[in-house]
């Protein structure tokens, strides 16, 4: 995956969307400024990232209102809520 602003190349391995159809994506293997989550709008334009301090592996909307992001990372599980709302998987 190559960002705008980013000379380096880093990978991604899950992915989600919210019920705006924004794709919310775990990024990492790059380093400082890069790793967590990073989100798209439908048009493919990156509107928002969440940083971690380490590679973020996957990730999954939660809680009772689906309104939780978990992070699950190279050694830890992060959550923290957000306006988003996931997408109901049917």
């Amino acid at each position: 995956m190559r960002m705008d602003g980013f000379d380096k190349v880093g990978l991604s391995d899950g992915i989600r969307v919210d019920t705006d159809g924004n794709l919310w994506s775990s990024a990492g293997w790059v380093g400082e400024g890069y790793d967590g989550v990073h989100v798209f709008a439908p048009d493919g334009e990156r509107i928002g990232q969440i940083l971690l301090p380490e590679n973020c592996a996957n990730l999954c909307f939660g809680g009772k209102k689906r309104n939780r992001l978990f992070m699950a990372a190279s050694q830890s599980v992060y959550a923290v809520y957000t306006e988003a709302i996931g997408a109901h998987m049917t």
